[in-house]
């Protein structure tokens, strides 16, 4: 069965950065080499890894990275605390 993550780091500028992979330590690693100079993480690292979701579907992982691209920092920052509370809390919010 095949795998694919929607991976959230947290880059050194305090900025998060989403993808999706089929290998979240490989792709941490090369955000971190800095493996492609025009990839938003380059001039960011180091970044460290904030959350990690696995799924079986591409069509699953695609339409969470999609819905997670689009949130506040305030979000992503409940998210990668494991916040869930305060993710309902701020998803009930329209400022957040």
């Amino acid at each position: 069965m095949k795998s694919y993550w929607v991976y959230m780091v947290l880059c050194d500028d305090g900025s998060y950065y989403i993808g999706i992979t089929r290998d979240v330590e490989r792709r941490v690693w090369q955000h971190n080499e800095g493996t492609d100079p025009r990839s938003y993480t380059f001039t960011r690292r180091p970044v460290t890894l904030a959350h990690a979701m696995e799924f079986t579907e591409v069509d699953r992982a695609i339409s969470w990275e999609k819905q997670i691209k689009k949130w506040s920092r305030k979000k992503k920052a409940a998210l990668a605390r494991g916040d869930f509370a305060e993710l309902k809390r701020l998803a009930r919010s329209h400022s957040a």
